[in-house]
């Protein structure tokens, strides 16, 4: 258009006439002045370009004079000699927006949005969880029979150990509390005493909140065990009044070194071993003693299918010691650090990475020639037997018979030194075959007498002869059926 305007005020100066005298900048003009009816200022947009121009106009485009100012061109004229010499005009000015108003906005509806967002995700998130929790409840109820599963919990702040794992349900792995609150708890533990040393390292009693929990302090050079118990135990269906309780795993620095710490239930009894030594027993105890550990055993070794079940789990270093003895009597199963896992469905074997081997005293003799199948789970399960066997005869050697009893003793004490080797035991079990000795005064109980049978059953050298664990509590139920009817017909 300016391009337009400015060719017809070209055609101004070819109508030479007399008027008025204006101030010219056109090329055309002479002495910078020209002759017409009116003098004008105009402004153009060309190409980007502001182009500002001076003249006179003819009577016969007097009507140029009436052109609004626009975007692109804006004219005015006036009436008098040399009197648009200081004249100017302005282009229309575009109207823009408010760019901090624009800001301001944006900085006002951004987080809104955001904290929306965040807000339907916590909804969804919530949702998720509150369905999890109910169809898990619904599975164990429905699915997990006499395996008397207890799906455990997790709330902090002035709760009991009893609320924390007891009370709704996880982040999902049905066993420890939430990471999170595992390390919340830990640090709120005070040690109290040591109560066991090993290779391992140290267990402690500690209190939180005005209650003992063990605590296990793992040296250095076992770190891979406390990897395995903490990551076992966070990812696997584990609560069972036959395991030991978990409560949180954390990495803590004590006196300028990292110490790596396992919290578990506080059982005052401490260990079978410790027990077995103190206590001499009579024919029901040892019965729920040996039952109790079967129980554990048949829980770890049985998948659990579904979609918050469990792999099949071997222990791989069952013994007196990494069984704890509860104030009712009973058994759990404790130390994981060896354990290994196996899904039916996948066909995975899990077998960690811990360079450590089992207790030498309590191996099986495919372990001890080293023909055991690696590659097959079953094979594992299999040597747990073999070691419950041995536990089984620790127990009955402290329970009283006739008024006897025998000191505790660990397994093959007779034949082989204090701390064997491993080539000690691997002529005992392997080369000579032999077995613990099994007192002649167990027979004379109809109990004892079944559980010497049981012991002999997981001896046997070919592995896939022994007994399975959930034979072992079939038949310590009915052992325990048997011992209970003649006191109700008492």
């Amino acid at each position: 258009m300016g391009a337009i305007l400015l060719g017809a005020l070209t055609l101004l100066w070819s109508f030479p006439a007399e008027g008025l005298r204006c101030i010219c900048d056109r090329p055309q003009c002479e002495n910078t002045t020209c002759v017409g009816k009116k003098c004008f200022v105009s402004r153009s947009l060309e190409n980007g370009h502001v182009v500002r121009s001076k003249g006179c106009i003819s009577s016969n485009f007097q009507e140029q004079c009436q052109t609004a100012a626009m975007e692109q061109y804006a004219m005015e004229c006036c009436s008098s000699n040399m009197c648009n010499e200081n004249m100017d005009v302005q282009l229309k000015e575009v109207p823009r927006e408010d760019t901090s108003l624009k800001n301001l906005l944006l900085m006002i509806f951004v987080p809104l949005s955001a904290l929306l967002v965040l807000g339907v995700l916590l909804a969804l998130f919530s949702w998720k969880m509150v369905q999890h929790c109910q169809k898990r409840q619904q599975f164990t109820h429905n699915n997990l029979g006499d395996l008397d599963l207890v799906l455990k919990g997790s709330t902090v702040g002035d709760s009991t150990l009893e609320d924390l794992l007891s009370d709704d349900c996880t982040t999902g792995s049905g066993s420890g509390l939430p990471f999170l609150v595992q390390r919340t708890v830990a640090r709120q533990i005070t040690l109290v005493e040591c109560v066991g040393k090993g290779r391992y390292g140290e267990v402690w009693r500690g209190m939180w909140h005005g209650e003992n929990v063990a605590v296990k302090i793992f040296s250095s050079r076992d770190e891979q065990s406390w990897f395995r118990e903490t990551e076992i135990y966070n990812t696997v269906l584990l609560r069972h009044d036959n395991i030991l309780g978990f409560i949180a795993s954390d990495m803590t620095s004590r006196n300028s070194s990292t110490q790596l710490w396992l919290i578990t239930h506080y059982h005052e009894n401490g260990s079978l071993y410790d027990y077995l030594q103190r206590m001499a027993l009579d024919t029901e105890t040892c019965l729920r003693l040996a039952s109790s550990i079967a129980c554990g055993l048949v829980h770890l070794h049985v998948e659990i299918f579904g979609t918050q079940g469990k792999p099949a789990i071997a222990h791989r270093d069952l013994k007196s010691r990494n069984i704890l003895v509860k104030n009712n009597r009973q058994c759990c199963i404790a130390d994981l650090g060896l354990a290994v896992m196996h899904s039916q469905g996948s066909d995975y074997l899990d077998i960690g990475n811990n360079p450590r081997v089992g207790t030498k005293r309590y191996m099986a003799p495919e372990v001890l020639n080293e023909q055991i199948r690696t590659d097959c789970f079953e094979s594992y399960k299999q040597t747990d037997i073999w070691a419950y066997g041995l536990v089984l005869w620790e127990i009955t050697r402290r329970t009283v018979v006739n008024g006897i009893v025998e000191e505790y003793r660990p397994p093959f004490f007779d034949v082989v030194p204090s701390d064997p080797s491993f080539e000690d035991m691997k002529k005992v079990v392997c080369v000579d075959q032999q077995t613990p000795c099994i007192p002649n005064r167990l027979y004379s109980d109809p109990v004892l007498s079944a559980l010497a049978k049981i012991m002999k059953e997981c001896w046997f050298q070919n592995p896939s002869a022994r007994l399975t664990a959930l034979r072992i509590k079939k038949t310590l139920k009915k052992l325990n059926s048997s011992l209970e009817k003649p006191k109700q017909d008492y």
